[in-house]
């Protein structure tokens, strides 16, 4: 991808403003006639009209037979593909990654920033005809509080209260000060079901679509809900999401027509898609990483630092970036904050392969055994070959590597946050704040590795607190260096999402925090015929 389309891509997320893509493009030296053609181009875009009605077939990798309609529980791009077309957040993530109203149709902090109030849609009623109520957003909160598995829990571990303060206006009360709270509630779990839900099954939601059909790991499917509240969403008549965990098999459904659009493309044939005239590539540069755990618990493997350090020295991220992602990317730091995020550490420079530093370290670790590295497709397509790239780095530094290929169906339930060392992926969140303490905070149910530094737990707090942006911003740079000298996990590489669909799509767009237009494809797209 040229700069130029980077620069467009970004622009088309709502990342950078038209002025400020015209100005950069121009510092690249393009010419009047180069200009000439970004501009028609993002004219025609920004001039699409959404048409109304037709079905959109989706082919989607990251789903499997433990799957659930449960909110909780989404792990993976189908839960929360089909999950959003169903039920809806208080707060959505907008353009820039500024918070943008949902059911909350406004709010407003009080008493610096430890009380948050929410004004919600009014009018607005759920698939089985009962009218949405601050009843139902204070329940839909609390079930990621508390004694619960879900995957929110560590960033909603700083609420202290959720109360109704009117039919339509609940109140947050939180332990401190945080001027980004909105944004934790955009956590892909936080979705809003009537007050009592303990089945999911029908998925009873306020959103675009009704459920249609459902069989985990196989099919998502929904119809058009006509009483939905929204006019500028929710244009199909119906959605039909297929489970296509092959890359292959999901580019050739994509190409034999069976599909319309498709996720997670891999990177060694995203140019071929860019020579068909009858299919787009949308390339959204973000905050998707991959990640290889090392499991700190006390008496596991990687307690010991050296051995981590070893690791960390030991991998080629350059070849990552190159082999594997096909350019599409670039290198981690060991810590999940993309380059893109006002908050990313500019100090901070990649680690070097250097198998001479991780001889070092592995023999400062006494460690003389073999490290098993697990790995799936399920993860992100690429991923055993990550693992089998590092065995062979590894090898150079002395250290016994075993790859150990998982099957896709159940990783998500039986390998992720079991394994020593288990390659997997986060898709990034909003706020840097919110993203280092759903991943690693150490209270979080999803910290894969176990990270527990209390030097680290105090800066999350202190950045949480801090209500001075500037401040908020230096603590938050050290909480990245902290993370990456002490090596939390290998993040080795952030990747951009590769999608791909038909002429026919509409409205599928780049965004900045993960693939299929931050999984609202079923209700922000369109068919154009």
């Amino acid at each position: 991808m040229s700069q130029i389309e980077f620069l467009q891509q970004l622009h088309r997320a709502g990342r950078i403003g038209r002025r400020e893509l015209l100005g950069r493009i121009s510092a690249l030296g393009a010419g009047a006639a180069a200009l000439t053609t970004v501009v028609a181009s993002e004219d025609a875009y920004a001039a699409e009209t959404p048409r109304r009605g037709g079905t959109m077939r989706m082919g989607v990798g990251g789903g499997s037979t433990t799957d659930s309609l449960d909110p909780s529980t989404w792990n993976d791009s189908v839960g929360t593909v089909g999950g959003f077309a169903f039920l809806e957040a208080l707060i959505e993530t907008g353009a820039g990654n500024k918070p943008e109203p949902g059911l909350a149709a406004s709010w407003e902090a009080k008493a610096g920033a430890t009380e948050w109030v929410f004004n919600l849609q009014k009018g607005v009623t759920f698939h089985n005809g009962k009218t949405f109520t601050a009843d139902d957003a204070v329940f839909s909160i609390n079930m990621h509080r508390g004694k619960t598995k879900s995957g929110a829990a560590g960033a909603f571990s700083a609420i202290t209260d959720v109360k109704k303060t009117g039919e339509n206006q609940i109140t947050i009360s939180l332990k401190s000060g945080d001027a980004e709270f909105p944004m934790v509630l955009t956590d892909y779990h936080c979705r809003m079901v009537p007050d009592g839900t303990t089945d999911f099954s029908k998925a009873i939601g306020t959103g675009a679509f009704t459920l249609g059909g459902y069989q985990p790991g196989v099919r998502v499917q929904g119809k058009h809900f006509a009483n939905y509240w929204r006019k500028d969403r929710g244009f199909l008549d119906a959605f039909d999401l297929t489970v296509i965990n092959d890359g292959t098999a999901r580019l050739n459904a994509l190409m034999s027509g069976q599909v319309d659009v498709i996720n997670r493309v891999d990177p060694k044939v995203a140019g071929l898609i860019k020579t068909k005239k009858d299919f787009e590539l949308v390339v959204s540069p973000g905050g998707w990483h991959t990640v290889v755990s090392l499991l700190q618990d006390k008496g596991a493997l990687f307690e010991n630092h050296d051995l981590r350090l070893a690791m960390k020295y030991g991998i080629d991220r350059e070849q990552v970036v190159k082999t594997l992602l096909g350019g599409y990317g670039n290198v981690g730091m060991d810590h999940p904050i993309p380059r893109g995020d006002a908050n990313f550490n500019t100090a901070l420079k990649p680690t070097a392969f250097d198998p001479d530093k991780a001889k070092f370290h592995l023999k400062k670790s006494g460690f003389a055994g073999n490290v098993v590295i697990q790995s799936s497709e399920a993860a992100f397509a690429g991923a055993v070959d990550m693992a089998t790239l590092f065995q062979g780095n590894l090898a150079k530094a002395g250290l016994k590597v075993d790859v150990k290929k998982e099957p896709a169906d159940g990783f998500w339930s039986n390998v992720w946050l079991k394994g020593n060392c288990v390659v997997s992926y986060w898709a990034g969140r909003t706020t840097a704040t919110q993203m280092l303490d759903v991943a690693y905070g150490p209270t979080a149910p999803w910290n894969e590795s176990r990270y527990k530094n209390p030097k680290f737990a105090g800066l999350l707090d202190a950045a949480r607190a801090e209500i001075d942006a500037g401040k908020r911003r230096t603590i938050l740079f050290e909480a990245q260096a902290l993370m990456s000298d002490d090596v939390a996990a290998l993040i080795p590489a952030f990747r951009n999402s590769l999608d791909a669909h038909t002429t026919k799509v509409g409205g599928h767009v780049p965004t900045s925090l993960s693939d299929m237009d931050n999984s609202a494809i079923a209700t922000r797209g369109w068919m154009k015929a």
